[in-house]
């Protein structure tokens, strides 16, 4: 937001060095990010009159002005159309830093022959001065700027650069921010006057306003000026609106933007003898209507968009932009101005949907109060009249249906202290509400108010507002600095915080880099994360309002966003890539917020290790993911083993459910290829996607310490013959449950010419031990009969071979 510092002066007085404002104002909560000193270079230049201009004698183009300063006057060629004798002009002497129209640049002007006549100073046009674009003619001041004073002190101006908050529209405009400084500085505001004569005929008999869809507008006010004269606007209004960073235009389109910079309260002109049936239709859109808007473009509306209509079509969209259809013409003379409230939130999405930011739709999207809508209709009617000419029809037409009464809060002194942490009395809170215009009387005790929001303060809502009020004009650096007192409250441990953090310390450790996804995401992707299913997709939390309609929904998995992050690197990277991600996952809930759970994602691609002459390039594969999986488990010190899956996620005969305590907590596994393909994932990928939420019961428990065994241990290798479809697993814990059986190790897996169809072998080697005395080699060979008893009867295994590797 640009503010023009001599603007500002029209409605407070500044008395404060540039520095000490641009501090309190940023101190306030109104931060100036920068500034711009218009006129800073403007060194020799000064405001000259043109006494006389005489044809050039070697030119027809080009003419000799002889200009006067004052003590001094000079008589340059000048190739201006509109020079003409008896007018203010800006004049550079030679020395003067302009800038050249032709580059651009900074350049310094020198005396020069030009057809044969000596030139030593310039008119100058907006262009070569830095004002605007405008070089088609010089620049023509006003009949009373004074002679001879210099340019920077009668144009000069210094633009202030604002971050305004979005909960603070009200200072989205000149008063706005006067109203701030007049607050800060202890100063009075002045406010532009809204009255005017009316001379025309009561304005009910000449147009006609219905609000059709009052929920999106709650106001619709409306003026009507005959006879206008449409031309170019005042030096003063253009140099304001240029300040401001706006481009004139004519004078009642450009009146209707100096409101809106002025006021906040944006408006739009229509020409009244082009708007069909005298009659004007706040209603939503009808699907697939169209209209054509001022910028040109053709444009499809829904019904959820509002348009102002005039009897037969759509003549402006309502807070955004007017139809051409409408439009402000040079041949207009009879202007019909509109000055309304809409609701924000539907106005903000018609704008993303058309891709139609405005200064206006900035605005209503911050939610401006209703009551705005009057005053600046009467400013600009006011304005009008007075600039463009014209009589104003008796009355305005105000359609009111969302009325509502000022709100009123009770403040305390007790309630300032408390959150402010220093007291305050109840004389110096009212100067500084009311400095703001709130309007304050004597509550129930004389140490309360009761306090009416003025209609601009849309932000305030409670009595903890009002206080922020407070605090910030008189100074948060005014809030005494203290020590904290009173005992620390105690320290309260979160398991699942801790949880988190030494999974991530773990999986650092093992190689892994931590990444961070965004929550949002779309249907359409986590379709791909589960093609075949689709239950990540098929109840998802859908956003009311989303920015786009990649991020309209809360992810219900970790997968997308690392698939996506994969993808991303593989882009850039060779080597291996190993990420992960903990999170939270939104699952939705019938009438409820969706629960939201801890999970834990990684994904792991590319070779094993880094390039390099001491290893051959292996690719990872689903046993460096299980082994991550496992070292992550081991540490945390729970027990979890390895099943099947129908994850259709994950490639089939590639892919185990992790079991913790009898019930799964996650799955690791490769990526199947059609979701790799769906996410442009080079090569095999391999996933793990673990539910902290359900895991966290298992970590809790105290690590109890385990002497080392007293006993030597037996070690036995068994070759088992079995259906290919047998897991290793369920081998493998038959085996471990054996009492003497203290670990099991599948070291060999074979299938081949030497083995019947369907069959596969798997060797195993089993440490045996006992707690209470060393195993003869009796025992063992009793205890691994009986576990080739089980495994026979259980999963029809056979023994194929075995070997004794004798004792360590």
């Amino acid at each position: 937001m640009k503010v023009s510092l001599k603007w500002l002066k029209d409605f407070v007085d500044i008395n404060l060095p540039l520095k000490e404002l641009t501090e309190r104002l940023t101190m306030s909560g109104t931060a100036v990010s920068g500034m711009k000193v218009l006129g800073e270079s403007w060194e020799n230049i000064f405001v000259g009159e043109v006494l006389s201009v005489d044809p050039h004698p070697n030119a027809d183009r080009l003419k000799l002005a002889t200009i006067t300063i004052g003590p001094e006057q000079e008589t340059v060629v000048c190739g201006a159309p509109n020079i003409a004798p008896g007018q203010k002009v800006a004049f550079a002497k030679a020395g003067a830093r302009l800038i050249d129209p032709q580059s651009g640049k900074p350049t310094t002007l020198k005396p020069a022959t030009i057809r044969g006549v000596v030139s030593k100073g310039m008119a100058c046009s907006e262009k070569e001065l830095g004002i605007s674009e405008e070089h088609t003619g010089i620049l023509v001041l006003p009949p009373d700027a004074p002679l001879g004073q210099p340019l920077a002190d009668y144009l000069g101006d210094i633009i202030l650069d604002l971050n305004i908050t979005p909960n603070r529209p009200d200072c989205l405009c000149q008063v706005g921010v006067a109203r701030e400084i007049a607050a800060l500085t202890g100063q009075v505001l002045r406010l532009p006057p809204l009255d005017y004569p009316e001379e025309g005929p009561p304005i009910e008999q000449l147009v006609s306003i219905e609000i059709w869809d009052p929920d999106l507008c709650p106001r619709y006010t409306a003026s009507l000026i005959q006879g206008v004269r449409i031309g170019p606007s005042p030096r003063w209004l253009e140099e304001r609106l240029l300040a401001a960073g706006q481009r004139p235009i004519n004078n009642v389109v450009d009146i209707t933007n100096y409101v809106m910079l002025e006021l906040g309260q944006p408006l739009h002109s229509f020409d009244y003898d082009r708007i069909g049936g005298r009659k004007i239709i706040v209603r939503r859109a009808r699907d697939g209507e169209a209209m054509t808007t001022l910028d040109g473009t053709d444009r499809i509306l829904y019904s959820d968009m509002l348009v102002i209509a005039d009897a037969t079509e759509p003549v402006g969209l309502a807070g955004i932009m007017g139809g051409a259809l409408s439009e402000v013409t040079p041949q207009t003379t009879n202007i019909l101005l509109e000055a309304a409230n809409f609701n924000p939130i539907s106005l903000r999405r018609t704008a993303t949907a058309l891709k139609l930011r405005t200064e206006a739709s900035l605005r209503f999207e911050k939610g401006l109060g209703a009551e705005l809508a009057e005053v600046g209709l009467r400013r600009a009617t006011r304005l009008i009249q007075e600039l463009a000419g014209g009589r104003v029809a008796k009355g305005i037409m105000d359609i009111y249906p969302g009325k509502k009464g000022p709100l009123t809060l009770t403040l305390t002194t007790a309630e300032v202290a408390r959150l402010l942490g220093m007291e305050v009395g109840i004389e110096r809170i009212t100067q500084v509400l009311s400095s703001l215009g709130f309007l304050c009387r004597q509550g129930s005790t004389p140490q309360a108010l009761e306090v009416t929001v003025p209609y601009w303060r849309t932000d305030v809502r409670q009595d903890d507002d009002l206080v922020e009020e407070v605090g910030r004009i008189i100074g948060y650096d005014q809030i005494p600095t203290v020590m904290l007192s009173g005992e620390m409250p105690r320290h309260q441990p979160e398991a699942m915080m801790a949880l988190k953090e030494r999974v991530g310390d773990i999986l650092v450790g093992s190689g892994l880099q931590e990444i961070i996804a965004y929550s949002l995401t779309s249907r359409p992707v986590l379709d791909k994360v589960s093609p075949q299913s689709h239950r990540f997709s098929a109840s998802v939390v859908k956003l009311a309002n989303p920015m786009s309609a990649e991020q309209d929904c809360l992810r219900t998995t970790l997968r997308a966003g690392l698939l996506s992050a994969l993808a991303s690197n593989q882009r850039h990277e060779t080597g291996p890539i190993r990420l992960f991600e903990i999170g939270r996952v939104y699952l939705p809930r019938v009438g409820d917020l969706p629960q939201e759970r801890e999970m834990l994602g990684a994904i792991l691609s590319g070779p094993r290790q880094p390039l390099s002459w001491a290893a051959r390039q292996e690719p990872l594969d689903f046993f460096d993911a299980k082994g991550v999986v496992a070292n992550l488990l081991g540490q945390l010190g729970v027990a979890a083993s390895f099943e099947e899956t129908a994850d259709d996620g994950l490639y089939p005969g590639r892919r185990a459910a992790i079991v913790v305590g009898g019930q799964e907590v996650g799955v690791v596994g490769e990526v199947h290829p059609q979701v790799a393909e769906a996410f442009h994932i080079r090569g095999a990928a391999y996933l793990a996607e673990i539910d902290l939420a359900q895991l966290a019961p298992y970590t809790v428990a105290v690590a109890k310490y385990q002497p080392l065994p007293r006993f030597p241990s037996i070690f036995r290798d068994l070759a088992l013959v079995m259906d290919s479809g047998v897991a290793s697993q369920r081998v493998q814990n038959l085996i471990q449950a054996h009492p003497l059986v203290a670990e099991v190790v599948l070291f060999d897996v074979y299938s081949g010419a030497q083995l019947p169809p369907g069959k596969k072998s798997l060797a195993y080697r089993v440490a045996y031990r006992s707690p209470s005395h060393t195993l003869t080699d009796s025992e063992v060979d009793r205890a691994q009969r009986q576990i080739l008893e089980r495994l026979a009867k259980e999963l029809g295994v056979t023994l194929r071979a075995q070997g004794q590797t004798g004792r360590p």
